[in-house]
Protein backbone atom coordinates (compact mmCIF):
# COMPACT_ATOMS: atom_id res chain seq x y z
CA UNK A 1 0.00 0.00 0.00
CA UNK A 2 1.13 3.59 -0.90
CA UNK A 3 2.71 5.65 1.96
CA UNK A 4 0.40 8.54 1.65
CA UNK A 5 -2.80 5.66 1.74
CA UNK A 6 -1.18 3.81 4.36
CA UNK A 7 -0.88 7.26 6.51
CA UNK A 8 -4.87 7.68 5.88
CA UNK A 9 -5.55 4.54 6.70
CA UNK A 10 -3.41 4.51 10.22
CA UNK A 11 -5.15 8.22 10.84
CA UNK A 12 -8.47 5.99 10.30
CA UNK A 13 -7.40 3.44 13.10
CA UNK A 14 -6.54 6.06 15.47
CA UNK A 15 -9.62 7.55 15.79
CA UNK A 16 -12.73 6.25 17.78
CA UNK A 17 -14.75 3.43 15.75
CA UNK A 18 -16.77 5.13 12.72
CA UNK A 19 -17.93 1.92 11.14
CA UNK A 20 -21.53 2.88 10.97
CA UNK A 21 -20.36 6.44 9.37
CA UNK A 22 -18.10 4.57 7.04
CA UNK A 23 -21.34 2.05 5.69
CA UNK A 24 -23.10 4.90 5.28
CA UNK A 25 -19.96 6.40 3.03
CA UNK A 26 -20.05 2.80 1.16
CA UNK A 27 -23.31 2.92 0.46
CA UNK A 28 -24.18 6.73 -0.61
CA UNK A 29 -20.85 6.81 -3.14
CA UNK A 30 -20.80 3.66 -4.58
CA UNK A 31 -23.87 1.42 -3.72
CA UNK A 32 -26.45 3.40 -4.60
CA UNK A 33 -25.51 4.23 -8.17
CA UNK A 34 -25.30 0.68 -8.76
CA UNK A 35 -28.78 -0.14 -7.98
CA UNK A 36 -28.83 0.14 -4.08
CA UNK A 37 -28.56 -3.19 -3.09
CA UNK A 38 -25.77 -5.15 -1.62
CA UNK A 39 -24.73 -8.28 0.07
CA UNK A 40 -23.43 -8.38 3.58
CA UNK A 41 -20.07 -10.61 2.70
CA UNK A 42 -19.12 -7.79 0.10
CA UNK A 43 -19.17 -5.21 3.19
CA UNK A 44 -17.00 -7.54 4.78
CA UNK A 45 -14.70 -8.24 2.34
CA UNK A 46 -14.06 -4.28 2.22
CA UNK A 47 -13.57 -3.98 5.56
CA UNK A 48 -11.03 -6.70 6.30
CA UNK A 49 -8.98 -4.71 4.44
CA UNK A 50 -9.39 -1.84 6.85
CA UNK A 51 -8.64 -4.92 9.42
CA UNK A 52 -12.43 -3.91 11.31
CA UNK A 53 -13.86 -7.44 12.65
CA UNK A 54 -16.97 -8.46 10.58
CA UNK A 55 -18.81 -9.04 14.16
CA UNK A 56 -18.34 -5.26 14.51
CA UNK A 57 -19.43 -4.16 10.93
CA UNK A 58 -22.65 -6.97 11.15
CA UNK A 59 -23.63 -5.10 14.70
CA UNK A 60 -23.25 -1.98 13.03
CA UNK A 61 -25.61 -2.78 10.44
CA UNK A 62 -27.89 -4.17 12.64
CA UNK A 63 -28.08 -0.97 14.66
CA UNK A 64 -28.57 1.13 11.37
CA UNK A 65 -31.31 -1.21 10.48
CA UNK A 66 -33.30 -0.46 13.78
CA UNK A 67 -32.58 3.23 13.41
CA UNK A 68 -34.60 2.85 9.94
CA UNK A 69 -31.71 3.33 7.41
CA UNK A 70 -31.38 0.21 5.97
CA UNK A 71 -34.15 -2.46 5.04
CA UNK A 72 -32.58 -6.45 5.18
CA UNK A 73 -33.74 -8.97 3.02
CA UNK A 74 -32.65 -12.83 2.90
CA UNK A 75 -31.62 -15.42 0.55
CA UNK A 76 -30.60 -18.30 1.69
CA UNK A 77 -27.85 -17.56 4.26
CA UNK A 78 -27.17 -14.39 2.75
CA UNK A 79 -28.43 -11.20 4.15
CA UNK A 80 -29.19 -8.62 1.80
CA UNK A 81 -29.07 -4.30 2.56
CA UNK A 82 -30.82 -1.66 1.04
CA UNK A 83 -31.96 1.68 1.73
CA UNK A 84 -35.41 2.74 3.23
CA UNK A 85 -37.58 5.20 1.70
CA UNK A 86 -36.62 7.17 4.36
CA UNK A 87 -32.89 6.64 3.83
CA UNK A 88 -33.02 7.55 -0.31
CA UNK A 89 -34.45 10.53 0.61
CA UNK A 90 -31.82 11.52 3.09
CA UNK A 91 -29.35 10.26 1.06
CA UNK A 92 -30.37 12.37 -1.91
CA UNK A 93 -29.89 15.36 -0.15
CA UNK A 94 -26.45 14.74 1.15
CA UNK A 95 -25.62 13.27 -2.56
CA UNK A 96 -26.28 16.47 -4.26
CA UNK A 97 -24.32 18.59 -1.63
CA UNK A 98 -21.60 16.21 -1.92
CA UNK A 99 -21.06 15.81 -5.55
CA UNK A 100 -23.11 18.70 -7.81
CA UNK A 101 -21.70 22.09 -8.08
CA UNK A 102 -21.80 24.71 -5.68
CA UNK A 103 -24.06 27.55 -6.41
CA UNK A 104 -22.87 30.34 -8.47
CA UNK A 105 -23.55 33.93 -7.99
CA UNK A 106 -25.85 35.54 -4.86
CA UNK A 107 -28.53 37.81 -6.07
CA UNK A 108 -27.91 40.20 -2.43
CA UNK A 109 -31.17 38.59 -0.52
CA UNK A 110 -31.27 36.39 2.54
CA UNK A 111 -33.96 34.01 3.78
CA UNK A 112 -35.05 34.37 7.09
CA UNK A 113 -36.90 32.01 9.45
CA UNK A 114 -38.42 33.07 12.83
CA UNK A 115 -39.47 30.06 15.37
CA UNK A 116 -40.95 31.58 18.34
CA UNK A 117 -41.14 27.93 20.43
CA UNK A 118 -38.20 26.29 22.24
CA UNK A 119 -39.40 22.92 21.21
CA UNK A 120 -39.89 24.33 17.94
CA UNK A 121 -36.50 25.54 17.59
CA UNK A 122 -34.92 22.31 19.11
CA UNK A 123 -36.81 20.25 16.33
CA UNK A 124 -36.01 22.38 13.82
CA UNK A 125 -32.00 22.68 14.44
CA UNK A 126 -31.14 20.06 12.89
CA UNK A 127 -33.02 20.22 9.46
CA UNK A 128 -32.45 23.37 8.78
CA UNK A 129 -28.23 23.18 9.25
CA UNK A 130 -28.51 20.24 7.08
CA UNK A 131 -30.71 22.52 4.90
CA UNK A 132 -27.71 25.12 4.91
CA UNK A 133 -29.20 27.67 7.21
CA UNK A 134 -27.10 29.37 9.92
CA UNK A 135 -28.52 31.41 13.28
CA UNK A 136 -27.03 34.45 14.26
CA UNK A 137 -29.56 34.55 17.39
CA UNK A 138 -31.77 31.92 19.08
CA UNK A 139 -34.89 31.44 17.21
CA UNK A 140 -33.39 32.85 14.10
CA UNK A 141 -32.40 31.12 11.11
CA UNK A 142 -30.60 32.44 7.45
CA UNK A 143 -29.53 31.41 4.38
CA UNK A 144 -29.22 32.88 1.06
CA UNK A 145 -32.34 33.20 -0.63
CA UNK A 146 -31.51 30.31 -3.20
CA UNK A 147 -31.72 27.57 -0.54
CA UNK A 148 -34.77 25.66 -0.29
CA UNK A 149 -37.23 25.97 2.96
CA UNK A 150 -37.43 22.38 4.20
CA UNK A 151 -41.21 21.00 4.55
CA UNK A 152 -40.28 20.42 7.94
CA UNK A 153 -40.01 24.24 8.90
CA UNK A 154 -43.09 25.24 7.36
CA UNK A 155 -44.89 27.04 9.66
CA UNK A 156 -41.78 29.43 10.56
CA UNK A 157 -42.22 33.13 10.02
CA UNK A 158 -40.50 33.79 6.80
CA UNK A 159 -38.91 37.10 5.54
CA UNK A 160 -36.50 38.29 2.65
CA UNK A 161 -33.63 40.55 3.50
CA UNK A 162 -31.36 42.29 1.77
CA UNK A 163 -27.75 43.37 2.56
CA UNK A 164 -24.58 44.99 1.35
CA UNK A 165 -21.60 43.24 0.95
CA UNK A 166 -20.33 44.32 3.92
CA UNK A 167 -23.51 43.07 6.21
CA UNK A 168 -23.83 40.62 4.29
CA UNK A 169 -20.28 39.27 5.49
CA UNK A 170 -21.15 40.39 9.22
CA UNK A 171 -24.57 38.28 9.00
CA UNK A 172 -22.37 35.38 7.69
CA UNK A 173 -19.70 36.29 10.51
CA UNK A 174 -22.27 35.62 13.30
CA UNK A 175 -24.30 33.03 11.69
CA UNK A 176 -21.89 29.92 10.52
CA UNK A 177 -18.68 28.64 12.57
CA UNK A 178 -17.29 29.18 9.26
CA UNK A 179 -13.32 29.04 10.77
CA UNK A 180 -13.71 25.73 11.90
CA UNK A 181 -15.25 24.99 8.37
CA UNK A 182 -12.01 25.94 7.25
CA UNK A 183 -9.35 24.39 9.43
CA UNK A 184 -11.25 20.92 8.89
CA UNK A 185 -10.73 21.96 4.91
CA UNK A 186 -7.14 22.71 5.54
CA UNK A 187 -6.54 19.56 7.35
CA UNK A 188 -8.31 17.52 4.58
CA UNK A 189 -6.35 18.77 1.94
CA UNK A 190 -3.19 18.53 3.80
CA UNK A 191 -3.28 14.84 4.20
CA UNK A 192 -5.39 14.06 1.16
CA UNK A 193 -2.69 16.03 -1.27
CA UNK A 194 0.27 13.26 -0.56
CA UNK A 195 -2.33 10.71 -1.76
CA UNK A 196 -2.88 13.14 -5.47
CA UNK A 197 1.09 13.54 -5.99
CA UNK A 198 1.71 9.85 -5.26
CA UNK A 199 -1.06 8.66 -8.14
CA UNK A 200 0.33 10.78 -10.71
CA UNK A 201 3.37 9.87 -9.78
CA UNK A 202 2.96 6.31 -11.00
CA UNK A 203 2.45 4.61 -7.93
CA UNK A 204 0.67 1.52 -8.31
CA UNK A 205 -2.84 1.25 -6.69
CA UNK A 206 -4.67 -2.00 -6.51
CA UNK A 207 -8.13 -2.39 -7.70
CA UNK A 208 -8.50 -2.97 -3.81
CA UNK A 209 -6.85 0.00 -2.63
CA UNK A 210 -8.62 2.44 -5.16
CA UNK A 211 -11.74 1.33 -3.78
CA UNK A 212 -10.51 1.93 -0.22
CA UNK A 213 -8.77 5.73 -1.42
CA UNK A 214 -11.91 6.06 -2.70
CA UNK A 215 -14.38 5.51 0.41
CA UNK A 216 -11.97 6.96 2.69
CA UNK A 217 -11.65 10.61 0.54
CA UNK A 218 -15.20 10.62 0.09
CA UNK A 219 -15.36 9.95 4.16
CA UNK A 220 -13.59 12.23 4.96
CA UNK A 221 -14.62 15.18 2.60
CA UNK A 222 -18.32 14.37 3.98
CA UNK A 223 -18.02 15.20 7.05
CA UNK A 224 -16.74 18.42 6.07
CA UNK A 225 -18.74 19.50 3.23
CA UNK A 226 -22.11 18.47 4.36
CA UNK A 227 -21.47 21.11 7.60
CA UNK A 228 -20.78 23.57 5.00
CA UNK A 229 -23.43 25.34 3.93
CA UNK A 230 -21.84 26.09 0.42
CA UNK A 231 -22.35 29.97 0.71
CA UNK A 232 -21.94 31.78 -2.55
CA UNK A 233 -18.03 33.01 -2.96
CA UNK A 234 -19.49 36.85 -2.41
CA UNK A 235 -19.95 35.97 1.10
CA UNK A 236 -16.97 33.54 2.09
CA UNK A 237 -13.63 35.12 3.18
CA UNK A 238 -10.69 35.61 -0.04
CA UNK A 239 -8.87 31.99 -0.20
CA UNK A 240 -11.60 30.28 1.04
CA UNK A 241 -9.64 26.50 1.53
CA UNK A 242 -13.08 24.88 0.95
CA UNK A 243 -12.45 25.90 -2.96
CA UNK A 244 -9.44 24.09 -2.95
CA UNK A 245 -9.98 20.65 -0.84
CA UNK A 246 -13.41 20.31 -3.53
CA UNK A 247 -10.88 20.46 -6.62
CA UNK A 248 -8.77 18.16 -4.58
CA UNK A 249 -11.57 15.79 -3.87
CA UNK A 250 -12.94 15.35 -7.32
CA UNK A 251 -9.54 15.48 -9.24
CA UNK A 252 -8.37 12.67 -6.99
CA UNK A 253 -12.31 10.76 -7.09
CA UNK A 254 -11.85 10.94 -10.64
CA UNK A 255 -8.25 9.20 -10.60
CA UNK A 256 -9.66 6.60 -8.45
CA UNK A 257 -12.67 5.77 -10.21
CA UNK A 258 -11.67 3.26 -12.69
CA UNK A 259 -9.86 1.01 -10.28
CA UNK A 260 -12.31 1.09 -7.41
CA UNK A 261 -15.44 0.78 -9.99
CA UNK A 262 -13.44 -2.64 -11.36
CA UNK A 263 -13.09 -3.78 -7.77
CA UNK A 264 -16.74 -3.57 -7.52
CA UNK A 265 -17.15 -5.52 -10.41
CA UNK A 266 -15.48 -8.31 -9.43
CA UNK A 267 -16.17 -8.29 -5.40
CA UNK A 268 -19.84 -6.82 -4.82
CA UNK A 269 -23.15 -8.52 -5.62
CA UNK A 270 -26.95 -8.42 -4.87
CA UNK A 271 -30.18 -10.52 -4.78
CA UNK A 272 -29.28 -11.10 -8.41
CA UNK A 273 -25.84 -11.53 -8.87
CA UNK A 274 -23.12 -8.97 -9.94
CA UNK A 275 -24.22 -5.73 -9.40
CA UNK A 276 -25.30 -3.81 -12.42
CA UNK A 277 -23.42 -0.85 -13.94
CA UNK A 278 -23.34 2.14 -12.50
CA UNK A 279 -25.99 5.19 -13.23
CA UNK A 280 -24.50 7.89 -15.82
CA UNK A 281 -24.74 9.78 -13.08
CA UNK A 282 -21.51 8.74 -11.26
CA UNK A 283 -19.56 10.10 -14.23
CA UNK A 284 -21.08 13.58 -13.71
CA UNK A 285 -20.41 14.00 -10.07
CA UNK A 286 -17.54 17.07 -9.47
CA UNK A 287 -18.36 18.12 -13.11
CA UNK A 288 -17.15 21.81 -11.82
CA UNK A 289 -13.88 20.44 -11.09
CA UNK A 290 -13.90 19.41 -14.89
CA UNK A 291 -14.66 22.85 -15.92
CA UNK A 292 -12.08 24.79 -13.60
CA UNK A 293 -9.28 26.72 -15.65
Amino acid sequence: MPQPLSRIVNQLKSEPSRTGSLIITVFGDAIVPRGGSVWLGSLLAFFEGLAIDGSVVRTAMSRLTAEGWFERSKSGRHSFYRLTRRGEQTFAGATRHIYDSPPAEWNGSFELLLLGSADDREQARTVLRDAGFGSPLPGVFVAPSSIAVPDAVEGAIRLQASAGSDMARRLVAESWALERTAEAYRKFSASFAPLKSSIERGEALSDGQAFTARVLLIHHYRRIVLRDPLLPAELLPGNWPGRQARALCGEIYRLLLPGSERWLDAHAINEAGPLPAAAAALLRRFADVDEAP
